[in-house]
């Protein structure tokens, strides 16, 4: 169904502090995250870092929530660091997130959690630096048209460290990733289509609808199916096609000895949506 036929209700955001925060909302089984700090481009500070943590491992932990949307308030996803706000922890090589929680950029960082639940991200305008890394760690990606993308990094002497120089080169290849990386250029969202950094192009007046979409259509499938199939997807890019294929048998056979999957036989024998619990 197209983003145009789904309408959804206005969120308001709190008003930020200076340093910015994380909203989060939920919408039946889906927790929208939003980044509120418009007036400064939603550029990341470490107590913004933290808080996107506690809204991943909240979304991990609660039971009633199968699927995120993380999106932005203003006009633009993110212009990236703040910098003179986080330059102390990078010199300290000190994360901004307390360990133990669900780490966003998803890469296996010691000391943190993985993320389970499947990630749709909404961009649009300016999503530059962490803003790139923060959707090629989710899961999939809808652009607004007038997106606006750069791995800035070595224009400002550092280096890309929230996977983008894993992850660009797995979706793109990697000559593309290092045209991208190391020139510091500004690409757009056809760009980004065209190399598998994002899944979807809309208008920009669509983009966070058509996020919500997606995740209401993954929202009505088995919730443990869902985890299981995602977790599978990435042993298999991680770790290889034998270690992916011997989970076949022993997860499937946990999985068919759900209530869900009994649910999903009888919808499928009466010929109705299957109604899943997560059990």
């Amino acid at each position: 169904m197209p983003a145009s036929a789904h309408t959804i209700t206005p969120i308001t955001p709190n008003t930020p502090p200076p340093e910015g925060c994380i909203d989060t909302q939920v919408l039946g089984h889906v927790l929208l995250i939003g980044i509120n700090r418009p007036a400064k481009r939603n550029g990341w500070t470490p107590p913004m870092f933290r808080q996107l943590a506690e809204a991943y491992t909240r979304l991990d932990d609660d039971p009633e929530l199968r699927v995120g949307v993380l999106h932005a308030f203003g006009d633009h996803f993110t212009a990236g660091l703040d910098l003179p706000a986080v330059s102390a922890y990078m010199q300290r090589g000190e994360k901004a997130i307390p360990e133990g929680l669900v780490e966003p950029h998803d890469y296996g960082l010691p000391g943190y959690r993985r993320r389970t639940k499947p990630m749709v991200v909404a961009v649009k305008g300016i999503c530059f630096t962490v803003g790139i890394e923060l959707m090629l760690g989710a899961d999939i990606v809808v652009a607004a048209d007038d997106c606006r993308f750069s791995q800035m990094e070595v224009q400002r002497g550092i280096m890309a460290t929230g996977g983008a120089t894993l992850r660009m080169a797995e979706r793109a290849g990697t000559g593309n990733a290092l045209l991208h990386l190391l020139t510091a250029d500004e690409f757009g969202s056809s760009e980004a289509y065209r190399l598998n950094f994002v899944q979807k192009v809309v208008p920009a007046a669509q983009v966070l609808d058509e996020a919500i979409a997606i995740a209401r259509r993954i929202e009505a499938q088995a919730p443990r199916a869902v985890v299981a199939t995602r977790l599978n997807v990435l042993k298999a890019i991680e770790q290889g096609q034998a270690a992916a294929v011997a989970d076949f048998i022993p997860v499937q056979k946990q999985l068919s000895n759900s209530e869900d999957a009994a649910e999903g036989v009888r919808a499928f024998v009466e010929r109705r949506p299957a109604r899943f619990t997560g059990r």
